[in-house]
């Protein structure tokens, strides 16, 4: 699979609101039920909801977890819902990277560990690059602790520097910066944007009030 350079969501909204498509929440939305809405490869987009607006949804929806919604995603023209098990590895191993709202970190593992769980599949990160992104987040020291000790603002430090230890076309990040200071915010998004400008990437991010500090992205309301 080459890369993808589009990602298109049609008529898109989650079987959950089905019967709500009259309701000003989903008239007003810029997503669910847009007859298009292309992501570009290389684009900056955050998206913004209330809670329970449907971000996560929307994400894992792009990424291939779920598959409860009417309408259709698009990987440069071809349908989400017609790929092989294989073409998902392939995706979710060199095309799509998630960093998902609850982490999915493994908490008895160290920090390394879990990053060197992702970064064993394509070699992508040296060791030393991997630290030097934990360092710039202030858990150097932290490298060989376990994740189960962590706080929830350093574990979502870790679940980032995870999420760019892989090839992406699209890097999708759910909340990335919840528990983070402005300090931290600034630091992670600048480790985001540096890998995604290398790979000549996308970022979409969802907030529900702290959005990860791109520079010139495009805010859109779900």
């Amino acid at each position: 699979m080459t890369s993808i350079q589009q990602i298109e969501l049609r008529g898109l909204l989650p079987c959950v609101f089905r019967g709500m498509e009259e309701t000003e929440k989903i008239r007003q939305s810029e997503v669910w039920l847009r007859d298009e809405l292309t992501l570009e490869r290389g684009c900056r987009v955050c998206i913004q909801a209330e809670s329970g607006g449907g971000k996560s949804s929307l994400l894992s929806f792009i990424y291939g977890n779920r598959f409860d919604y009417i309408g259709s995603i698009l990987f440069d023209g071809q349908e989400s819902r017609r790929l092989s098990v294989d073409d998902w590895c392939e995706l979710r191993t060199r095309h799509l990277a998630l960093l998902p709202q609850e982490l999915r970190l493994f908490p008895e593992l160290s920090v390394m560990q879990n990053l060197q769980l992702k970064n064993r599949l394509t070699d992508h990160k040296t060791e030393a690059e991997m630290l030097t992104m934990l360092e710039h987040l202030g858990i150097r020291e932290k490298a060989q602790e376990r994740v189960g000790l962590l706080s929830v603002g350093q574990q979502q430090r870790v679940a980032i520097v995870r999420a760019v230890c892989q090839p992406f076309d699209f890097l999708l990040l759910d909340e990335p910066v919840s528990h983070l200071d402005r300090a931290n915010n600034l630091i992670a998004a600048s480790i985001v944007e540096e890998e995604a400008l290398r790979q000549g990437a996308g970022i979409v991010s969802t907030s529900v009030g702290n959005p990860l500090q791109i520079e010139g992205a495009t805010l859109v309301s779900l």
